[in-house]
C-alpha cells in the first residue's frame, strides 16, 4: 500500500500600496500580508528620516541599525551600482521568500513587479517577458527541482514603470539572491544602448560580465539580437503565457 501526499497549493494577491505582489505557496494560513506591511513601514519610516534613499540614483550607505529591508538594499544596491530603490521589488520578493520557507515553505513562487523569488520542489516554468516581435512571449527558463532560493529579475526599456536608461526588450538576471539580480537587472538594461541592436546587447554583456561573480547568468533581448553570460536554465518554446497568471 502506498501513501499519497496531495499539496494543494494556494495562490493569491497582495496589493498593499504600491506593491502589488503574486504568490503560489503551499503554505496555508500564511499571513505573509502582515510581514510585507511591517516591511514597507520600516522602509517609508526611514526614508521619511533620510529622504535622499528614495531619489539616489547612485548607492548610498545605512547605519548598521537600519532595518534590515534598508540593509539589504544597500547591500544591493552597491554590488549593482544603482540606486537602493532600484532593489526594492526583488528585496521585498527575497524578504517575503525568507518568510515563507522559515514557514516550511518547499515551494513558493512571489512574483513583485516582474521581480521573483522562488523555491521549488517540483519542475517550474518561468516565462520570458519581452514582447519580443520575434520570440513574442512564447519562451520560458525551465527551473528543475531545487531546495535553495533563486531569483529571477527582469528590467527592460519598453515594458513598465521602473527607470531605465537603455532601450532592452528585457534583461533577465537568474542569482541566488533576489534583491541582487533586480539592481543588477537595473544596471545592465541601462547599458543596452547602440546605433543596432547587435552593439546593444554587445554593451549589455560587456556590463554583465563586471559583475559575473553575483549571479548565474544574464539573457539579454533586443530586437533581432540575444545575448547570454554564465549559466542559464534550458530555456524552452511554450505556448503564449498569460502575464496575470502565475
Amino acid at each position: 500500500m502506498y501513501s499519497i501526499n496531495i499539496i494543494i497549493m494556494n495562490v493569491s494577491e497582495i496589493v498593499i500600496e504600491q506593491t502589488h505582489l503574486r504568490l503560489k505557496t503551499d503554505i496555508d494560513n500564511h499571513n505573509l500580508k502582515n510581514h510585507i506591511f511591517f516591511l514597507r513601514r520600516d522602509l517609508k519610516n526611514y526614508i521619511f528620516k533620510n529622504p535622499d534613499f528614495q531619489v539616489s540614483l547612485e548607492p548610498i550607505k545605512c547605519e548598521d541599525n537600519a532595518p534590515l529591508i534598508v540593509r539589504k538594499m544597500v547591500e544591493a544596491s552597491t554590488i549593482a551600482d544603482v540606486g537602493p530603490m532600484a532593489c526594492v521589488a526583488g528585496t521585498i520578493s527575497q524578504l517575503s521568500l525568507d518568510y515563507l520557507i522559515e514557514n516550511d515553505s518547499k515551494y513558493s513562487i512571489v512574483e513583485n513587479g516582474g521581480d521573483i523569488a522562488i523555491i521549488n520542489d517540483e519542475t517550474v516554468l518561468c516565462g520570458i517577458y519581452s514582447n519580443n516581435p520575434i520570440l513574442g512571449n512564447n519562451i520560458a527558463f525551465k527551473l528543475k527541482p531545487r531546495k535553495k532560493p533563486l531569483g529571477i529579475c527582469t528590467s527592460s526599456g519598453k515594458i513598465g514603470h521602473s527607470i531605465s536608461f537603455g532601450k532592452s526588450d528585457s534583461v533577465s538576471v537568474i542569482s541566488k539572491h533576489p534583491a541582487i539580480a533586480d539592481g543588477l537587472a537595473t544596471r545592465i538594461a541601462n547599458e543596452i544602448n547602440g546605433d543596432n541592436s547587435e552593439q546593444k546587447v554587445s554593451n549589455g554583456l560587456e556590463c554583465a560580465e563586471y559583475y559575473s561573480e553575483f549571479f548565474d547568468g544574464v539573457l539579454i533581448i533586443s530586437q533581432e539580437n540575444v545575448g547570454t553570460v554564465g549559466k542559464l536554465p534550458k530555456i524552452i518554446e511554450t505556448t503564449e503565457f498569460d502575464v496575470n497568471v502565475i
